[in-house]
């Protein structure tokens, strides 16, 4: 049977009646209209779950009996970092949200030469928020256990600097092997896709100098949210959890 999962942002009490945040009022209540005593779980971050059963609602309030926590992982044993140059329109909340799904623990908007989105410092900051709520959401609907971090923006450049502890991958067409053979040493992956109308040669050369791998993922040309999603998949295939 489904059960509703509730992330919130503090730590969760076992055994306790605990008081939900106004987002977990709205969902279960006005959105889901729950009664008193249906039950739910719920989930803050810290990889358990806590099975709890609603016991009071009020006209701005819920309160919860939570039981006992549990560790529930669902995490992948790859610790893959995406750096997702921004795209236009849901293509970006559609990428953060399906690449949270595929198990990716954090993901970071790049800026580069040919990046489309031309927003100011407030309205990307506001982005970056919203873009976190849907890796929430995305952990609610998936079961992991882990909201994976929402990165503020950077440039291409300042990101590929300052990823010294990682296997560093990216896609490109003249690329001579693809994902298959890869000889993965690391389980740390900085995974980074270009813009809609791809790197600059000199953005190219940029990545190389910071030693990424250059990979392939196949004969067709894909679409930006479609290479991301696509390349992780076969990065969990091959080396995670999906199988």
């Amino acid at each position: 049977m489904f059960m509703v999962r509730i992330f919130q942002p503090t730590p969760i009490l076992p055994n306790s009646a605990i008081e939900l945040d106004d987002n977990a009022f709205n969902h279960i209540v006005r959105v889901l209209r729950m009664k008193q005593g249906e039950s739910i779980t719920l989930f803050d971050g810290s990889n358990t779950v806590t099975p709890a059963t609603i016991s009071q609602i009020n006209k701005k309030s819920l309160i919860v009996e939570t039981a006992n926590s549990v560790v529930e992982n669902r995490e992948s044993s790859l610790n893959i970092h995406l750096g997702q140059v921004l795209s236009r329109g849901e293509k970006m909340e559609f990428t953060i949200q399906k690449s949270v799904e595929l198990g990716v623990n954090s993901i970071t908007p790049l800026l580069s030469e040919r990046c489309g989105v031309k927003l100011d410092t407030d309205r990307l900051d506001k982005k970056v928020q919203q873009w976190q709520k849907i890796a929430q959401s995305a952990c609610e609907q998936c079961g992991r256990n882990i909201i994976p971090t929402i990165n503020p923006i950077e440039k291409l450049d300042d990101w590929c600097a300052n990823l010294d502890d990682y296997l560093k991958l990216t896609l490109h067409p003249r690329a001579k092997h693809g994902i298959n053979q890869l000889n993965l040493s690391n389980s740390n992956i900085a995974l980074l896709i270009g813009p809609e109308g791809g790197l600059t040669e000199a953005e190219i050369t940029m990545t190389i100098q910071h030693q990424f791998i250059e990979i392939l993922l196949g004969p067709r040309v894909l679409r930006t949210e479609t290479v991301a999603l696509s390349a992780i998949t076969a990065l969990q295939v091959k080396f995670g959890d999906l199988g």
